[in-house]
Order: C-alpha cells, then structure tokens, then sequence
C-alpha cells in the first residue's frame, strides 16, 4: 500500500513538473528557430531549423545589453539597502524594550498591505518634485521603502527567537552594540538573509509596474519594460521575443541556484520557528 502511494505520488510530482516545464522548453525551442522556420510551421510546430542569431538580435538591436545593465544597477543596491535597513530596524525592534515597538513594526508591515496600483500616482507625483523622476535613484528609493517593511517583519522574527544569552554573554565580554549587530547577529541570522536576498532579487529585477512609473526614457528601462519594446520592435518575431526572455531569466536563475542551499534552509529554519 505505501509502495502504491509513493509511486502515486512521485507520478503525480513528475506530471506537474512537465506541466510547469512545458512552457519553459517551449520558449527555449522557440528562440533557436529561424524567422521562416516559424512563419511556415508555426510557433505550435516542431523545429525544422536551428540558429542563435535571435539571441544576438535581441542582445544588440533589441538593446538587452543595456537594460540588463540597468536592471543590475537598481536591483543590487536595492537589495543591499533594503536588506541592510532592515536587518538594523529587526535587530533594534526585536532585542531592546522600544516603548511602541509592536505598533512601530506593524504600521511597517501595513505599508505592504496596500494595493501598489493607488499609490502609482502620488509616487510619480512625488519623485517629480523630488527631482529623481526619470532617473534609476527613483526606482531604487521605491523598492526599497516598499520593501523594507516585509523584510524587518520576517528578520524580527528570526532575531526574536535567538537566545537572549547569546547577547549577554557578548555584552559581558565586553563587546558594543555595533558589534553585537555585526558579529553576532548578523552571522546567526544569515539563511534568513540569504533567503530574503534571492527572493528580494527576483521581485526587484522582475517589477515591471514600478519601473514603467518612475521611468520614461528607453535609456534607464530596465530589462522587464524592455520585453516591452522588444515585443513593439520585433512583433511579429516570436523568436527574438523568446530569445530575450530567455536572457532576461537568466540572471534570477543564477542567483537562486547561487542561494538556493541558504534559501531551502531559511525556509526550514523558519518552519521550525
């Protein structure tokens, strides 16, 4: 009986990962296929050819290269700001006695509970008159002070539930607050981060609505507005399209398999927590 079941279940574990892969393939297929290839076959159709001169078409003429410059340039400051920020704010809220630190860490928390799309205008209206509009300062401050609240909300509850003997043995041998906060908490509190590091880097670098806000010109687009123009400079080139999705996943990609070690035992972590 538990062989049946096992089996049932790795069965039905390896017909949703097709499901999920399916998509995924077929978009790689796709942009190794010559123009003609598709428009005589079909986009549904099995490959009749083979080239990847979509993917420098998309790279060069499809100015890749450039938004994946920008993309880098607002997603790692982004995460290092938001990630430092709230590391400090969790480390202060979660082990000293803050009169008003729950209302403090919630009224952080209520900021994420806001649908985005009310707040589109009054952050264009407000980056106008700050004079960031238009500009990659603009789209770092944005992720970042959206982001902040969500991230001190999960590291509180890390650093809440560290031994509070861990910092009174620290104190007593004689080390400061800045040092407890960097050479205690942070190390001890490093799956969280680097949990929160990849998933924080997949939401920045893939936001499409925040960057179409506080962004006009073609030269600061990231790569997601970029997918954009490519599918207006290309529309009938399903190919080049596909081409450029695939090099615009490949950074997210990356980073994951980087952390994914640290993610899956952030995770684990705080399941047990």
């Amino acid at each position: 009986m538990n062989k049946l079941r096992t089996g049932a279940f790795h069965t039905g574990m390896i017909l949703l990962s097709l499901l999920w892969l399916g998509p995924v393939l077929w978009v790689v297929v796709m942009s190794t296929r010559s123009f003609d290839d598709i428009a005589a076959h079909g986009v549904g159709s099995l490959p009749h050819s083979f080239t990847l001169d979509t993917y420098r078409q998309a790279w060069t003429d499809g100015g890749e290269l450039r938004a994946l410059i920008n993309s880098m340039l607002v997603t790692v400051p982004s995460v290092a700001l938001s990630l430092g920020l709230a590391a400090m704010a969790a480390f202060a809220l979660s082990r000293f006695r803050i009169p008003g630190r729950r209302t403090i860490l919630l009224l952080m928390l209520a900021g994420n509970l806001l649908p985005p799309q009310i707040l589109l205008i009054p952050v264009a209206k407000f980056s106008e008159l700050t004079g960031l509009y238009d500009t990659l300062w603009a789209l770092i401050a944005v992720q970042v002070g959206f982001g902040l609240g969500f991230y001190t909300f999960v590291l509180h509850g890390f650093m809440r539930d560290l031994p509070g003997e861990i910092q009174e043995a620290a104190t007593i041998d004689g080390a400061g607050t800045g040092q407890i906060f960097t050479k205690v908490m942070l190390p001890l509190t490093r799956p969280a981060l680097a949990a929160l590091g990849a998933l924080s880097f997949t939401w920045i670098f893939n936001d499409l609505l925040w960057a179409i806000t506080v962004l006009r010109t073609d030269d600061n687009m990231p790569v997601t507005p970029a997918l954009l123009a490519l599918q207006g400079q290309f529309v009938s080139s399903w190919n080049v399209i596909a081409a450029g999705t695939v090099i615009a996943a490949v950074p997210t990609v990356a980073v994951f398999l980087r952390f994914q070690r640290h993610f899956v035992s952030g995770l684990a972590l705080g399941a047990v927590k």
